[in-house]
């Protein structure tokens, strides 16, 4: 079974940053392509941003482009999620899943389990 779990989450104020890590466990993460999935209150989970196991390519949606950045470390079988310039509307937890990984990113389904998913709270 692919499990996987999320931690970095915490709450900053807009404009502050965090760093998302999702780590793999029973599996090896590079093999996979990999999703970052965002739920915010009362809306449903969304893809965010993807690493491709074929080349590595990365997507994100719109809203986080240009601030989030996606990466991996083989050596410790997890992927990250940098997001920098964070704003109140990225509040929400962050969940990460090894499905596939395509454009556009906000249409990406995830039909396996989930991680226990990591809060992510932005306000002043």
């Amino acid at each position: 079974q692919l499990q996987v779990v999320e931690s970095g989450g915490g709450a900053v104020q807009p404009g502050g940053s965090l760093r998302l890590s999702c780590e793999a466990s029973g599996f090896t993460l590079e093999f996979y392509s990999l999703v970052w999935f965002h739920q915010a209150p009362g809306k449903e989970r969304e893809g965010v941003s993807c690493i491709s196991s074929k080349d590595g390519s990365t997507y994100f949606t719109k809203s986080v482009e240009g601030r989030f950045t996606i990466s991996r470390d083989n050596a410790k079988n997890t992927v990250y999620l940098q997001m920098n310039n964070l704003k109140v509307e990225d509040s929400g937890v962050y969940y990460c899943a090894p499905t596939h990984c395509t454009q556009p990113v906000e249409e990406i389904r995830n039909f396996g389990s989930w991680g226990p998913g990591t809060q992510v709270s932005v306000s002043s």
